[in-house]
């Protein structure tokens, strides 16, 4: 059962193609959530079928990157006082099935951040040899820094609590590389996190907002730079 007070934030960029499948998705499984998309400065129809699907759109003026468009909803809930947030992804990967299964963790346990794992789940989910050679260099960094295993350690799928929201909306989250170094950051805030498997849909249609291998090779450095940061400030 979804706890009351709960929201499901999707960021999205230029994914007319399923933002409308995603949002009808989460409903179908969980009729009486509330969703809202950031929309990112998207050039399409995003918005649009987004709000026709029943979500809250919020709209950014133009493309901000992944980070800003999910702090825009951390805010979002925190000033709307919601108690629970589910972010998942609008490229259609994410199976929304399994939302229920991140919020049981969340309010049954002790952890105060859920992040799902495609890697812990026994399914048919291949990445491209550029994003899983990130991913394996940011299990190694994470050893290193934290002496901590993280399977997934760039999973847009999490489900967090109000505490964690507080942190993520303040000026020290990394909106440019949100990704492996907000772990750091929440290990160093002592938050208690916990990965879960969850399962990912293959063949999507939508376009990563990762960017090509160019791109990825630029992002590993820029994530090395700002985990070393993030390591190193005091909290």
């Amino acid at each position: 059962m979804i706890p009351e007070e709960t929201i499901v934030i999707i960021p999205a960029y230029n994914e007319e193609k399923l933002i409308f499948k995603v949002v009808t998705s989460v409903k179908k499984e969980h009729p009486d959530i509330d969703i809202v998309v950031i929309n990112d400065g998207s050039e399409d129809d995003t918005a649009k079928l987004a709000a026709q699907a029943g979500a809250v759109v919020l709209s950014h003026p133009f493309n901000m990157g992944y980070g800003s468009a999910i702090q825009t909803g951390y805010k979002y809930a925190l000033r709307h006082d919601y108690r629970y947030l589910v972010q998942i992804d609008g490229d259609g990967q994410h199976d929304t099935r399994d939302i229920g299964t991140l919020l049981e963790y969340l309010v049954n346990g002790p952890y105060e951040v859920i992040l799902g794992s495609r890697f812990l789940a026994d399914n048919r989910y291949r990445s491209s040899v550029f994003r899983y050679a990130g991913t394996i260099f940011f299990r190694c960094l994470l050893r290193i820094f934290l002496r901590e295993r993280v399977t997934d350690p760039t999973s847009g799928f999490q489900a967090m609590n109000q505490r964690v929201l507080r942190i993520f909306a303040a000026d020290s989250f990394p909106c440019d590389y949100p990704d492996a170094d907000v772990i750091i950051l929440l290990s160093r805030s002592g938050i208690k996190m916990k990965e879960v498997p969850v399962r990912m849909n293959v063949n999507s249609e939508g376009k990563s907002m990762h960017g090509n291998p160019l791109k990825v090779i630029y992002y590993l450095f820029k994530m090395v730079l700002s985990m070393t940061l993030t390591t190193l400030r005091k909290y």
